[in-house]
């Protein structure tokens, strides 16, 4: 599919206005498929070495813990908080577009990015949080 996209975009020249673009897309994968075949019909077979090539394989159960520890572990802080963990750290939004989104200053985003950050190692490391009191 992206050898289809790529060779279109550098081919949308020759596409006439009017005509089906999604036949001419399909001719494009078409040919490519066609061509991709031939390319291995013509290139010689690659000897696989006497040794086998030992690959290190890591397993899916941990790394799906650990994101189900991380998503827990978001839902545990603030909205102000996860809110610019999440622009910042998954959207990978600048600092400056996430005080654009959320409607407030610079400083505050920076500030909150911290404290976020700060919160969630505690939370998971398993640490009580202590809460502050707001004095008056």
């Amino acid at each position: 599919m992206q050898d289809t996209l790529e060779r279109a975009w550098s081919k949308f020249t020759l596409w006439r206005r009017g005509s089906d673009l999604r036949a001419w897309l399909f001719s494009i994968m078409h040919n490519v498929h066609i061509n991709q075949i031939d390319y291995r019909a013509r290139r010689p077979e690659e000897q696989m070495p006497e040794d086998p090539i030992e690959i290190a394989v890591t397993g899916n159960q941990e790394r799906s813990l650990e994101v189900r520890d991380l998503a827990s572990a978001l839902t545990q802080l603030p909205r102000e908080y996860r809110e610019v963990l999440l622009l910042i750290g998954l959207e990978e939004l600048k600092y400056e577009e996430v005080a654009k989104v959320l409607n407030i200053p610079l400083g505050t985003v920076m500030s909150r990015l911290a404290r976020g950050r700060e919160r969630l190692r505690l939370v998971l490391a398993g640490t009580p949080q202590t809460t502050l009191r707001r004095v008056k």
